[in-house]
C-alpha cells in the first residue's frame, strides 16, 4: 500500500497530466504537497526572479533569405523557490522585433512574489501575458522556468507529466544556412552520419544551384524553409514540384504570410506537406490557418513559452493538422523545454543549442540523430561546470 507521501505525489502528478493545476488539486487542503515547505512562521516561501543578459555566439556565420548574423542576443533566467531553481530563457534573433533591453524592461515589470503557490501556471502565467501586448520571448523565459521549477517541485520531467512516451521524440533536422557552394559541401560533409534529415534555407535567387550543392555529398531526407522568400505561387508550386524530385519531404513558410491565399492555392496543390512559421505566432492564429497550411511549426519564443505551445499541438491535431516543433538560434535550456512535447510532432527543428559555441546548459542531446530525453525532473537540464 502506498504511504501517504506517494499517494499525495502521485495525485499531484495525474492531476499536471490531465491539464489540472497543482493549485486546484491542492486549493481545499491545509497541508502543502511534496515539495512545499513552510516557514516557521506560517508562511509559504516566495519566488525569486533573476535574470542577465548572454550574448549567444555561432559557431558558423548564418545566413537565411533576408539576413546574415554571427550572434544572437539573449537573456538567462532563473526563477527561486525554497532553495530550487527554475531556469528560462529569451533569444532574440532580428526577425523577432525584440531585443535584450526590451526583454529586460518587460522583466523589472514582474512581480512574481504576489504568487505563494509556483504551480497556479494558469494565474501566474495569464498576468505575465497581461502585462504587455508582446514581449513573447520574454513571457517565455518565465514560462520555461516555471515549467522547470515545479517540475522539479514534483521529481517528474515535463514530458512525463503531459503522458508522453520519451522514446516516441523524432529525428531532428541540422540547419544549414544559405552560402557558397564550397562552404555548403563542408557544413554538410561536418554532419555526415550525425543527422538523419537536413533542413536547408532557401529563398534566394540560387535556390536551385544550392540543393544541387548539397545533393552531390548527401542523400538524406532535406526539409526546406524558405522564409518568406518566393513571392509569386505559380514560381513557389512550380519549385515545390522540382524539389520533390530530389526528395524533399516538406516546405516551411514558402511566400511571405501577407499573401494567405496564395499560400493556401500553393498548399491545395503541393505534392508536400505545407508549415506555418512566420505567419503563425500564438494559440489564437492555428485556427485561421487551418486550410491553409498543412501544418504549424510553433516556437516557444513566439508563442511565450510551454504552456501556450502544448495548447496549440491540441488544437492542431483536433484540426487534422500536422505539427512541427522549432527553435531560434539557443541554449539547451530553452531547446530542451521546447524537446520535452517532441514525441507529439511529426517534424522537429531542435538544433539550435549545437549552432552556437558557449552553451550553459546539459540537457536534450543528439543521439544517432534523434531528439534523446534525459530523466532529469523539469525541463530536464543541468548547468554546466
Amino acid at each position: 500500500m502506498q504511504n501517504r507521501r506517494e499517494f499525495l505525489k502521485t495525485a499531484t502528478l495525474a492531476a499536471i497530466g490531465s491539464g489540472l493545476t497543482v493549485g486546484n488539486v491542492w486549493a481545499d487542503r491545509k497541508t502543502p504537497p511534496t515539495g512545499f515547505s513552510i516557514n516557521r512562521l506560517g508562511k509559504s516561501p516566495k519566488m525569486k526572479l533573476k535574470f542577465f543578459p548572454y550574448e549567444l555566439k555561432l559557431k558558423h556565420v548564418f545566413t537565411v533569405a533576408t539576413y546574415s548574423r554571427t550572434t544572437t542576443p539573449d537573456v538567462q533566467l532563473e526563477i527561486e523557490y525554497d532553495g530550487v531553481t527554475g531556469y528560462g530563457e529569451a533569444s532574440m534573433p532580428p526577425y523577432l522585433g525584440q531585443t535584450v533591453e526590451s526583454v529586460m524592461s518587460f522583466l523589472r515589470k514582474v512581480d512574481l512574489e504576489q504568487f505563494d503557490d509556483p504551480f497556479r501556471l494558469e494565474d501566474i502565467l495569464s498576468y505575465i501575458d497581461g502585462l504587455s501586448k508582446g514581449d513573447t520571448a520574454a513571457k517565455a523565459a518565465i514560462d520555461i522556468a516555471l515549467h522547470d521549477l515545479t517540475g522539479k517541485l514534483l521529481g517528474a520531467p515535463w514530458c512525463k507529466l503531459w503522458g508522453l512516451n520519451k522514446e516516441n521524440a523524432p529525428s531532428t533536422t541540422f540547419t544549414i544556412g544559405i552560402d557558397t557552394p564550397d562552404k555548403l559541401r563542408e557544413k554538410t560533409k561536418e554532419v555526415a552520419g550525425m543527422f538523419n534529415i537536413l533542413k536547408v534555407k532557401l529563398g534566394r535567387d540560387n535556390d536551385k544551384e544550392m540543393i544541387e550543392t548539397i545533393r552531390s555529398v548527401s542523400s538524406l531526407p532535406i526539409a526546406i524553409d524558405a522564409n518568406q522568400g518566393w513571392k509569386d505561387k505559380y514560381y513557389a508550386l512550380d519549385m515545390i514540384h522540382w524539389l520533390k524530385e530530389k526528395d524533399i519531404v516538406m516546405i516551411e513558410q514558402p511566400m511571405p504570410k501577407e499573401q494567405l491565399d496564395d499560400i493556401a492555392w500553393v498548399t491545395q496543390q503541393s505534392p508536400l506537406p505545407v508549415f506555418a512559421d512566420e505567419s503563425l505566432q500564438r494559440l489564437g492564429d492555428v485556427a485561421d490557418l487551418h486550410g491553409a497550411f498543412t501544418g504549424i511549426n510553433i516556437k516557444l519564443m513566439k508563442c511565450t513559452g510551454m504552456r501556450e505551445a502544448w495548447k496549440m499541438v491540441t488544437l492542431a491535431r483536433a484540426l487534422g493538422m500536422k505539427v512541427m516543433v522549432g527553435c531560434m538560434t539557443e541554449t539547451s535550456c530553452a531547446v530542451s523545454a521546447a524537446a520535452q512535447f517532441s514525441p507529439a510532432v511529426d517534424f522537429a527543428d531542435l538544433d539550435g543549442n549545437l549552432l552556437i559555441s558557449n552553451d550553459r546548459f546539459k540537457g536534450m542531446e543528439v543521439v544517432n540523430g534523434k531528439i534523446t530525453l534525459n530523466d532529469l525532473p523539469g525541463i530536464g537540464v543541468s548547468l554546466l561546470p
